[in-house]
């Protein structure tokens, strides 16, 4: 049971990383872009869905609180400044994503500073949190002892830094495939230099914290096959080079994951059986098995079969590209008749689609627990 929730809270965090990671990234790519139109666009080709993203945000913080406590309040210790700044910029990000459609042209500018400036700082703290976790936190006895500010080093600052390079490289992916005319060629244009950075930031990330930790060092000497993961990762490089060249459009947001999930992969191969590196392991942070089991009946069961379907089913209905006249109107205002109506007969033509998605999530997750025991052996 312990395996199970462990991959949960896995497939929660990447999904977490890899849909809201482009929506930010869109965010971020938004002040760049070539005109008012190609901004309508952007926000177009992110209205349906960045919302409901957020949602394996909330998810995986309640399997971490529900199934691992004493990582959840090592956590919340350690990172409780750097956690309030991140969801006050997701909720001034999503009023300013609304209000700026209700808004004259002065408070326009506003609300669109706010939605680029929350969508960057929500980012930066993402990474900095992940750097400063993985720099080995001050922990005596279960607690965390360390400063308010420890986690501004380096080391943090430098993946704060990676990870807005990483969203910004989804989110071009993501409009490459959603959007046509001057904003795709927008995206087209940022997509290489994006990746190229990211890339050279996790090769480097990857060779300093080999030398930062030498157990780190001995493990990836000891089972050389977990090469697989950075290996994949340089593969999934090389896709985005050739869909790039190709034109390529529907290649490029995949090989992006790809790359994502094989930074996700590296870092957690790198560390287990610890959960915080070189401290508490999985089974010293989890709850006890009745909790465990219970928790299981409940989300385990129902809230993530559903959310994975809902998910699914939300990508599915509006997985067409936004036109080059099309823009986000704002959530005020209905959809037009003909959308609305097909909307229902596109669901049912091809309402198995969810189902199957869940289906896949959960051999996903049966995957990440059978490595996951193989690892903490």
């Amino acid at each position: 049971m312990v395996e199970f929730w462990a991959a949960a809270l896995a497939l929660s965090l990447l999904l977490y990383v890899l849909l809201d990671g482009f929506d930010l990234g869109v965010g971020m790519l938004y002040p760049f872009a070539p005109g008012e139109r190609a901004r309508a666009q952007l926000l177009s080709s992110i209205s349906p869905v960045w919302d409901g993203n957020e949602t394996w945000l909330v998810l995986a913080a309640a399997t971490l609180f529900g199934a691992f406590p004493l990582v959840y309040s090592i956590a919340i210790s350690a990172f409780y400044l750097p956690i309030q700044l991140m969801l006050v910029s997701l909720i001034l990000r999503g009023v300013a994503f609304e209000f700026r459609y209700k808004a004259g042209p002065t408070m326009a500018r506003v609300w669109d500073a706010g939605f680029v400036g929350g969508s960057y700082l929500a980012t930066f703290i993402q990474g900095v949190t992940v750097g400063a976790f993985v720099a080995e936190l001050p922990i005596e006895g279960g607690r965390f002892v360390g400063g308010p500010f420890f986690w501004l080093q380096p080391l943090a600052l430098a993946c704060g830094v990676g990870l807005c390079l990483g969203y910004a490289m989804m989110g071009s992916c993501w409009v490459i495939g959603k959007t046509e005319g001057r904003t795709r060629d927008f995206a087209y244009r940022v997509l290489p230099w994006l990746a190229t950075a990211l890339l050279a930031f996790l090769a480097t990330s990857f060779v300093i914290s080999l030398h930062r930790h030498l157990q780190v060092m001995d493990r990836w000497i000891e089972r050389p096959a977990l090469i697989a993961f950075p290996f994949a990762g340089l593969l999934a490089g090389a896709g985005i080079a050739w869909g790039w060249k190709a034109r390529r459009d529907r290649l490029l947001f995949p090989c992006g994951a790809v790359i994502f999930a094989s930074a996700f992969g590296t870092l957690a191969a790198s560390f287990l059986p610890y959960m915080v590196p070189f401290t508490i392991t999985v089974e010293q942070g989890a709850a006890p098995l009745s909790s465990l089991t219970f928790m299981f009946w409940g989300a385990g069961v129902i809230v993530l079969p559903l959310t994975l379907a809902y998910t699914a089913a939300v990508y599915f209905i509006f997985r067409g590209r936004v036109g080059d006249g099309d823009g986000y109107a704002g959530g005020g205002q209905a959809p037009e008749p003909a959308v609305a109506s097909a909307a229902p007969a596109i669901a049912a033509e091809r309402s198995g689609t969810p189902v199957l998605t869940a289906v896949a999530g959960f051999l996903v997750m049966l995957g990440i627990r059978s490595l996951l025991r193989r690892l903490t052996r």
